[in-house]
């Protein structure tokens, strides 16, 4: 069973879009995640800038991947070194600390997380 952050199971980060590596709605991870896509961020216009200025532009739908664009206020599942360069250019967006991955914080201290905290709901 996979384990979020704070030590318990990993809950869903959204299924409405749907994000994580898998497309099942959580933010796991495994050996063929290159990205490491584990952070459950809740998307600000500021940061979806930021991602798009670093080359990945995350709010144009692409349709031939099934992928509708993401807009502020949308649950998506970060790769962690990018929401820790986020963080370092003062862009981080909200996290979900309960499906946030616990291998996010081999980027990522913990404190950094619970500062940029959001409830669940």
């Amino acid at each position: 069973m996979a384990r979020n952050v704070l030590g318990g199971e990993l809950a869903t980060c959204s299924t409405d879009p749907l994000t994580g590596f898998y497309r099942n709605g959580c933010c796991d991870t495994g050996g063929d995640d290159a990205g490491v896509h584990t952070v459950c961020a809740r998307v600000t216009a500021e940061f979806l800038d930021f991602s798009r200025e670093q080359g990945n532009d995350l709010s144009t739908p692409r349709p031939e991947f099934g992928f509708a664009g993401l807009a502020p206020g949308d649950r998506w599942c970060l790769c962690a070194s990018r929401w820790a360069e986020a963080l370092r250019e003062g862009a981080a967006p909200q996290v979900v600390l309960e499906a946030t991955h616990a291998r996010t914080l081999e980027w990522v201290d913990l404190d950094d997380l619970r500062a940029h905290a959001v409830s669940p709901g």
